[in-house]
């Protein structure tokens, strides 16, 4: 017994999940330096990513690892950021060009995903020759911080499918952790097109939350029109980005089939509209009642050429000459053909035959 209790041990203790198992270990960023100039570029590493991720690289400033992007993408050196996609195992490696950013440092290589589940992580940089200023201190009083995930609530109508802006509400539930009221917060709510940086606009909330009370919140968020593709809504207060929302937006295909109908029936209009005014000023052919000819013989038989004057000369009408008129004034009334029984004439002699 005691060696059948010593092998289900040895099982259980293989069996059981270890603790990277368990929970999976955050995404994780590594710099080949720790310090470069402006004009140079520093190698930068990843692990433990989502596989087949697109992920954006900034260098940022007044940032650190434990508090994030304080003043979100606005703190980046956007325009010279790097795109990069994971390989299979959720690893990649990206040079990236240093470059100073808007703010002093302290400063950090921010890596974060640009579609999907949200993750981000921090590696610490210093840009020589930049300045260095401490962080901004926290506003004492009332602090903000969002309890519940963030969602868009809301469904494109018949108008949007034919190129209307769309239109969501950002709903969330915050909680004020500090130690006075907020009295009608102002949040900045952005949206942003792929890797392009979010446009931010400031929306007040009408309302006092008490320390260590709660609200819900509720702020309209509207693209431009005809916008489609994916989106990024962001919320963010007190300069600080405190959640993400992906949205998802179809394309307006009322649109596509406007125009599909606009080429189709405005060519056909021009066309009829041309082909009225062609019959309306095209001269008129008078017709001319012709009567039936007959076609001449000589016309019909090949090698035989009729004469100028009979070509143009109409034809005599075909009789058989036994029903023609004759000429001679005392056969004029005679029109049949003659035949043996009529009388004999006293002056022309008749032949007898023999008996």
């Amino acid at each position: 017994m005691g060696a059948v209790a010593a092998v289900l041990s040895v099982l259980a203790l293989l069996l059981a999940p270890t603790p990277a198992m368990a929970a999976a270990d955050p995404p994780t960023v590594k710099l080949s330096k720790s310090q470069a100039g402006t004009g140079g570029s520093i190698t930068v590493t990843g692990d433990g990513w989502r596989p087949k991720a697109l992920l954006m690289l900034l260098i940022c400033g007044q940032s650190v690892p434990s508090t994030g992007v304080t003043g979100g993408t606005n703190s980046c050196a956007n325009a010279d950021g790097r795109a990069v996609t994971t390989d299979a195992e959720g690893r990649f490696s990206r040079k990236l060009p240093v470059a100073e950013p808007p703010v002093p440092c302290p400063c950090v290589v921010h890596v974060a995903t640009v579609t999907g589940a949200k993750a981000e992580a921090d590696a610490i940089f210093q840009v020589a020759g930049h300045a260095v200023e401490p962080l901004p201190a926290e506003p004492a009083g009332g602090r903000l911080s969002v309890l519940t995930d963030t969602r868009l609530d809301g469904s494109s109508g018949l108008l949007t499918w034919f190129g209307a802006p769309p239109a969501r509400t950002l709903v969330f539930t915050v909680g004020n952790v500090g130690t006075s009221a907020v009295k009608n917060p102002v949040f900045q709510v952005g949206t942003s097109h792929g890797v392009f940086a979010p446009q931010w606009q400031e929306q007040q909330w009408r309302g006092t939350i008490r320390p260590g009370g709660k609200a819900r919140i509720e702020l309209p968020v509207e693209l431009a029109a005809g916008a489609h593709g994916d989106y990024t809504v962001s919320l963010k207060y007190g300069g600080k980005v405190m959640a993400e929302q992906p949205w998802g937006v179809g394309r307006p295909w009322g649109v596509t089939l406007f125009w599909v109908l606009v080429c189709l029936v405005v060519p056909a209009a021009l066309f009829r509209v041309g082909m009225a005014v062609v019959d309306r000023v095209r001269p008129r052919q008078t017709s001319r009642r012709r009567g039936f000819r007959m076609p001449e013989v000589a016309l019909r038989i090949p090698g035989l050429k009729p004469r100028a004057g009979a070509r143009h000369a109409s034809p005599a009408p075909s009789t058989l000459p036994w029903f023609s008129p004759d000429n001679d004034p005392g056969t004029a009334g005679r029109l049949s053909a003659p035949h043996d029984n009529s009388p004999t004439s006293p002056t022309t002699p008749t032949r007898k035959g023999p008996p």
